[in-house]
């Protein structure tokens, strides 16, 4: 079995991800990365994907399992998986012929903690 793993985050992607937005203003760079993370949240598929994986048994999903539930086909189950993916959210790997995504540890909690205003 391949596991893929997700690369480790930037400075600007932590300063990003771990300080409220109400409590210094991002810079450029800061902003960009936040606009990529949370447009990978804004589309109804993705968050119900997540929601999916989120709640499967061990925060694990096989990639056939995801597509029904959707109501979409594989190929666009996929893509926006990858979106997931690439956004940090997901984490990808391979068994066989199947792909199996996994919830990556506190990156729904790095999400809240950006909003939160205190």
């Amino acid at each position: 079995m391949t596991v893929l793993e997700i690369s480790p985050a930037t400075t600007a992607d932590a300063a990003a991800c771990c300080t409220p937005l109400v409590r210094e203003p991002l810079d450029a760079a800061q902003a960009e990365e936040l606009a990529h993370t949370l447009k990978a949240l804004a589309d109804p598929a993705r968050l119900r994907l997540l929601s999916i994986v989120a709640a499967s048994q061990n925060e694990e999903a096989c990639v056939c399992d995801l597509t029904e539930p959707i109501g979409l086909s594989q190929p666009t189950v996929s893509h926006h998986l990858r979106v997931l993916t690439d956004a940090g959210f997901l984490t990808r790997s391979k068994r066989g012929t199947w792909a199996y995504f996994k919830l990556v540890p506190g990156a729904l909690d790095r999400m809240s903690q950006l909003l939160v205003a205190s």
